[in-house]
């Protein structure tokens, strides 16, 4: 009896070292503001057959261990390979809730294949897999790829809204097409925390406006934020927040008449960045307008009439263009806005 203890006592105690062969691993990537993580652990080929022998085509029946259900792959080694969502997802077209589920395969002598996902999540790979936990199934067309020694995971073709997730191994890639409503899932997340503290900052309310804006979302919504927003503190960046939700709204009146509102609040850096943001959109006369009330306004700046020399010349106005530059460095300007002018100026050939 003292020897069984002994070895049970031993058994409890025993140190962590490292696992060998099949190392444990994890890989997560952002989607919009929603992650998929992924556990597992990874075998190597090691010159062994996998498809069709370490890994049998179809659904397995083995019966050594476990309930003796048919079974799919389990997609790694060791414990089940996990994928977790933070939020509602559509998997290969299928929603699933947000959670933690198990992850299988199924591969076919023709190459194509199956995903599968399970309630049942904290098994010991397949042994005791039960068709009844099924969250979704659902086919996929397997890829050839070269030579993966390491099973890997990896996410591609992220977009805004999806990416791939790629399971990769021996010649063999198989890809689950993951999707989140980013644009529902920004406006539930903004409203969530401004009914916490982000909701007594007026840029916790001008931030989900802008966002609603800029993505054309829910523009009620963002109207009532904007004007939450500007209740606390009436400036610049708030109101033409509102200015573009009302030209959104098809309120082009309302919309002039608060961004000619919101020039008063400018400051000359948020005046200059809403010029350059116009250039960039090839409105040159809108800039030009923008940037000539920034010398209007801060007549004492280099930099206004740098900005301006550049509306100018990218309108294609060399002659206003070379004036504007000649007076800002005539302004004592920094090194730096004294370069950008120099450097117009030689490309026009006037220095």
């Amino acid at each position: 009896m003292l020897a069984v203890a002994s070895l049970a006592l031993h058994a409890q105690g025993v140190i962590t070292t490292p696992r060998i062969p099949s190392p444990a691993s994890s890989v997560s990537q952002t989607i919009g503001i929603s992650t998929v993580t992924v556990k597992y652990s990874r075998p190597s080929v090691k010159g062994r057959e996998i498809w069709g022998a370490l890994v049998p085509y179809g659904w397995n029946a083995d019966k050594t261990f476990g309930a003796g259900n048919e079974a799919p792959w389990r997609a790694g080694a060791n414990e089940n390979t996990t994928i977790e969502l933070s939020h509602p997802a559509k998997v290969e077209g299928h929603m699933v809730p947000a959670g933690t589920y198990g992850l299988f395969f199924v591969i076919n002598k023709d190459n194509t294949g199956e995903v599968v996902l399970s309630k049942q999540y904290k098994s010991w790979g397949s042994f005791w897999y039960d068709a009844k936990y099924d969250e979704m199934r659902a086919p996929i067309q397997l890829r050839t790829i070269p030579q993966t020694e390491l099973l890997t995971y990896e996410f591609i073709s992220v977009t805004k809204n999806s990416a791939e997730l790629v399971l990769n191994w021996e010649k063999k890639q198989f890809p689950v097409k993951i999707e989140f409503d980013v644009d529902k899932i920004v406006m539930d997340n903004a409203a969530e925390e401004l009914n916490n503290t982000v909701g007594f900052t007026w840029q916790g309310y001008s931030s989900a406006a802008n966002y609603a804006l800029q993505n054309k979302v829910n523009l009620e919504q963002a109207f009532k934020w904007i004007n939450q927003s500007i209740a606390q503190n009436k400036n610049f960046t708030n109101l033409r927040i509102k200015s573009g939700i009302q030209k959104q709204m098809n309120n082009t009146a309302e919309a002039e008449a608060t961004m000619q509102e919101a020039m008063t609040y400018a400051t000359e850096n948020e005046l200059n960045t809403y010029g350059y943001q116009l250039l960039q959109q090839n409105d040159y006369d809108k800039a030009i307008e923008i940037l000539t009330l920034n010398t209007k306004k801060y007549p004492k700046s280099a930099n206004t009439f740098d900005s301006l020399g550049e509306a100018y010349f990218m309108k294609g106005d060399k002659k206003n263009a070379a004036a504007n530059f000649k007076k800002s460095l005539t302004m004592n300007p920094t090194d730096g806005t004294k370069a950008n002018s120099e450097k117009y100026l030689k490309q026009m050939g006037i220095m």
